[in-house]
């Protein structure tokens, strides 16, 4: 038999993810910036709640990748390095365009009106303005690849590679640039549904030197924010 909850568990967790929507808010606006410090005190007062929860909160969005926590100094919006993000698009590359390449020899009709249509959601996620879900759909479009070829060892690799650039393009990428990957995405899978196998990996290896060269990667220090202005949190 289940234990009953305690008391008020249903709002701490409420008043947990009202924090961590704020700050997740914070960040794809580009209000909060990488290096910036989440102090657990200043955070308390402003929601009026607890460290623990608090802390619940931060240890949320640590496990999202989108906060750092470091021991004795506290917790930071992700600021993942010039050379972390560089790494990661090379390692992309060399998995990627072997992947496109059997991709593109085995791609079925089902598979392709599946992909057609996941081209339109990003598409409808980049013109609503919805930059989580279009960089997630961004992002899946590569580990859908990944799956359709069938080498599970190569999905997991390449899973959590897109997962880890993603917090890079989510930081760093703008609407603009969003907008071309999603053009880049269709004329890739064009190419696929030609069987044209040659212009795939080429437009792959074009798609991801693009992505990369158009984010902006500032090495800065950690950064002290006004977290009230930040925040703009609202008097209940």
């Amino acid at each position: 038999m289940p234990r009953p909850r305690a008391p008020g568990a249903r709002t701490r967790r409420a008043t947990s993810q009202k924090i961590v929507d704020r700050i997740h808010a914070a960040v794809l606006e580009h209000r909060l910036p990488p290096g910036a410090k989440l102090g657990e005190a200043s955070l308390g007062e402003l929601f009026g709640v607890s460290r623990t929860i608090v802390r619940q909160a931060l240890f949320r969005l640590a496990q999202d990748k989108l906060v750092t926590l470091l021991p004795a100094r506290g917790a930071f919006i992700s600021r993942p390095s010039v050379r972390e993000a560089r790494e990661l698009f090379e390692a992309r590359r060399v998995i990627e365009l072997e992947l496109i390449e059997r991709f593109t020899r085995t791609l079925t009709p089902e598979g392709l009106a599946q992909m057609r249509e996941h081209l339109a959601r990003e598409r409808a996620a980049i013109a609503a303005g919805d930059a989580a879900l279009r960089n997630r759909l961004l992002g899946e479009f590569h580990v859908w690849i990944a799956d359709r070829v069938g080498n599970g060892v190569l999905r997991e690799l390449l899973s959590e590679l897109v997962s880890r650039s993603s917090l890079v393009t989510l930081l760093y990428q703008s609407a603009r640039e969003a907008a071309c990957s999603a053009d880049e995405h269709a004329a890739l899978l064009d190419a696929v549904a030609r069987r044209d196998v040659a212009a795939a990996r080429r437009l792959m290896q074009e798609h991801l030197g693009h992505v990369e060269s158009g984010l902006a990667l500032p090495d800065e220090a950690s950064r002290e924010v006004d977290l009230r202005a930040v925040l703009a949190l609202e008097r209940s």
